[in-house]
């Protein structure tokens, strides 16, 4: 199995077809930093390509599932040194481009994934649960479309998958207002299928689901899931567009981690 800075990948038991990809920067409560991008495709296409593997759980390791995307892969995006605004632009969208196909990675995976949310799902954690097949949270669990408020658009599929999960009018209240909502209010949104009472009984049942139904999920998966949307059949790289205009990116200095201390109100 390869190592990865920011990712881990755990087979469930010896000889189990369920494996686990855990965002694994627990100590900066696994914000998306620039090796995410380059390693989560990677992370994927290797758990796509393995015989062995019937279904994909998503999780992270630590207090929160994902602080959102690091601001100082953000700041490195929107820092120029030039003021030949074309090529600024062009620059930007390719880094952009890039970090967009990173989460429709997953979209693409042929095998389908459940994520596991607990504590915080910041900013480019909406972005990559958007893109997964089946979402499960605990209480305790909150959520915030967090970009607006650093006067940046959710372009990493946020604004392409939201929509379809919970519905225009609840889409764009969230991003343009970017306030926190909980696990039970996700639930009645429909951006989660069930809600726990705690991450280790979402562990357990999530488990229990993949294990019991491994051979369903991937059958049914590979017929249905396309169909619905999934695979990158509805949106991928047709339905993911790049939203780069004078307000989309903004330079300045960014300072921090990730998006969690501000979202969280501790």
């Amino acid at each position: 199995m390869a190592e990865y800075k920011c990712l881990q990948i755990i087979q469930s038991t010896p000889n189990s077809s369920i494996f686990y990809l855990y965002l694994n920067r627990p100590s900066l409560k696994n914000a998306l930093s620039g090796d995410f991008f380059i390693e989560f495709p990677k992370a994927l296409s290797s758990l796509d390509q393995n015989p062995n593997v019937r279904v994909i759980i998503l999780a992270g390791q630590g207090t929160h599932f994902c602080s959102g995307i690091d601001l100082k892969t953000l700041n490195s995006i929107t820092n120029s040194q030039t003021n030949d605004q074309g090529r600024v632009r062009e620059r930007v969208r390719r880094e952009i481009k890039g970090l967009q196909d990173a989460i429709s990675a997953i979209e693409k995976c042929r095998k389908p994934v459940i994520v596991s949310v607990h504590g915080g799902c910041i900013g480019g954690g909406i972005d990559i649960i958007t893109a997964c097949d089946i979402r499960y949270c605990t209480e305790d669990a909150f959520f915030t479309v967090k970009e607006v408020d650093l006067g940046i658009t959710a372009d990493l599929g946020t604004l392409q998958r939201l929509p379809r999960i919970v519905g225009y009018g609840n889409a764009i209240e969230l991003a343009l207002t970017a306030r926190r909502f909980s696990g039970l209010e996700a639930k009645s949104l429909g951006l989660v299928s069930r809600v726990f009472g705690n991450k280790e009984v979402m562990d357990e049942e999530v488990r229990a689901v993949a294990e019991e139904g491994r051979a369903r999920l991937r059958v049914g998966w590979t017929y249905t899931g396309g169909i619905i949307g999934g695979g990158g059949a509805v949106t991928g790289d047709g339905g993911v567009v790049l939203e780069i205009g004078d307000s989309k990116l903004v330079g300045g200095d960014i300072d921090g981690v990730g998006l969690l201390s501000s979202a969280s109100g501790r």
